[in-house]
């Protein structure tokens, strides 16, 4: 089953990528950030689940809690994780244990961790000691949800799953882990990776709604750890199996891992056994032998935001300040694409003021509306498109065309609404000539992010 399971995930993995290739991105002030480009040897890992207080399995650290286990070993690698952690899973229940070794070793209709049954163990609610113990050793904590309840409905893996089905219902679940760190712990969450990576919500919104509404960017991943799959040798196999893949694409490449995001577990895989306790140290040994950098996704993205330019490439300077800042201003896949030609739709979309909210109002209103006739209010710009019917930049009944080339005059138009003028030209509109003019405003204070980042 597991080897079924293992052999699932890297389809699935195949098969994003290859549809990524050919499916239309949109532009968002929320990006899944999987890596980023950089010539640096330096890599985020992230820990999903936690915090776990319950003893390794087996206990080969003499009763130590697991997380505290993990952060001994960053420690001695002078290594910074990122620690993915949810709120209380003691509310998932009514729920009934699922069988070892299969997707639902954690519960029926929920997850529970670290295990069914044993939910005072973990979440930042009742482990108040571990997660002082993160932030004071200065790593990241970012939300995996309170109670790590998928979005929406799920046709894989999680099929039996219930799902929080709605944006209000998962915006309030990732509001009360926000207002508890807030409150406890004094600390400001600022990204999110939401449960199984669902991301479609029955009532017409996504993820990248919820997130926006809380300012936060999507946390993703591009290696994956492999201590959550059992190895049916047992545990010494699965604690070689997290080394001997970083090995061998090292031994091949060694900057194979710049700018990459490695998942890993705070918590037990589907056999209920700890691999992470005793195979980070090999992750970090192979890593550390290749003079990488272990650093914080926040640290991370700050020396690097996007996956396909670099620091010191043409545009770098004024993108990344402007995603620092929660602007519009690259792709969902936290793309640049800098040789793109600009849209109509992509031009208004990094103008308009708050466009994610007014999105989810729509749909909310109406999920079955257009705004125009080429427009349907689900539509990733229908946010911006009606906040430019309504201004007048745009006309209130003809079709956009979207997907055509935007022009100088509308470029105009959106910055003298801002109070700002622009040349007119017959020549094409380049991104990059439109970045200028949204980072000339936003520098002059002039026009508002779309996000509200640190809030």
């Amino acid at each position: 089953m597991t080897a079924i399971i293992g052999l699932a995930k890297r389809a699935k993995r195949l098969l994003r990528t290859l549809l990524s290739r050919c499916t239309k991105v949109y532009l968002s002030p929320v990006r899944r950030i999987d890596r980023v480009k950089t010539r640096e040897r330096v890599v985020a890992i992230t820990f999903d689940d936690g915090p776990c207080a319950a003893a390794c399995s087996p206990d080969t650290h003499g009763g130590r809690a697991l997380t505290d286990v993990i952060l001994d070993t960053l420690s001695e690698f002078s290594a910074r994780g990122t620690f993915n952690v949810v709120g209380d899973t003691g509310e998932n229940y009514p729920d009934s244990a699922g069988a070892v070794s299969t997707p639902y070793w954690s519960g029926t209709k929920f997850d529970h961790y670290p295990s069914f049954g044993d939910d005072a163990n973990g979440g930042a609610k009742n482990q108040p000691r571990i997660i002082r113990r993160i932030i004071d050793e200065g790593h990241e904590i970012s939300s995996h949800g309170y109670r790590h309840i998928i979005f929406g409905e799920s046709n894989r893996v999680y099929s039996a799953r219930k799902n929080l089905g709605s944006f209000d219902a998962a915006a309030e679940d990732l509001r009360r882990l926000h207002k508890l760190m807030a409150r406890e712990y004094g600390y400001t969450l600022r990204l999110h990776r939401p449960p199984h990576y669902v991301d479609r919500i029955p009532d017409g919104t996504t993820s990248f709604d919820v997130l926006a509404s809380l300012g936060y960017q999507y946390l993703g991943a591009s290696y994956d750890g492999c201590d959550w799959l059992p190895q049916s040798a047992g545990y010494d196999a699965e604690v070689r199996h997290t080394r001997a893949g970083l090995d061998a694409l090292l031994a091949r490449n060694p900057d194979a891992l710049c700018g990459q995001i490695i998942f890993s577990m705070d918590g037990f895989n589907m056999a209920l056994r700890s691999p992470v306790a005793d195979g980070l140290r090999g992750m970090l040994e192979a890593l550390t032998a290749h003079g990488y950098r272990v650093v914080t996704l926040s640290e991370l993205i700050t020396l690097s935001p996007l996956s396909d330019l670099a620091p010191g490439e043409a545009g770098f300077d004024k993108l990344a300040w402007l995603l620092a800042r929660g602007y519009t201003a690259a792709f969902r896949d936290n793309t640049a694409r800098m040789q793109k030609p600009v849209t109509r739709g992509e031009l208004i979309a990094m103008f308009a003021e708050n466009a994610p909210a007014r999105r989810v109002e729509l749909i909310e209103k109406d999920k079955t509306a257009r705004v125009l006739p080429d427009i349907p209010v689900t539509h990733p710009y229908s946010g911006a498109v009606i906040w430019a019917v309504e201004l007048g930049i745009i006309p209130d009944s003809a079709p956009l065309g979207a997907d055509k080339p935007a022009t100088h005059a509308l470029l105009c138009k959106l910055a003298a609404n801002y109070g700002a003028q622009t040349a007119e030209s017959s020549a094409a509109l380049t991104r990059g000539a439109a970045i200028d003019t949204l980072y000339e405003l936003a520098v002059a204070g002039k026009i508002p992010p779309a996000l509200k980042t640190g809030e």
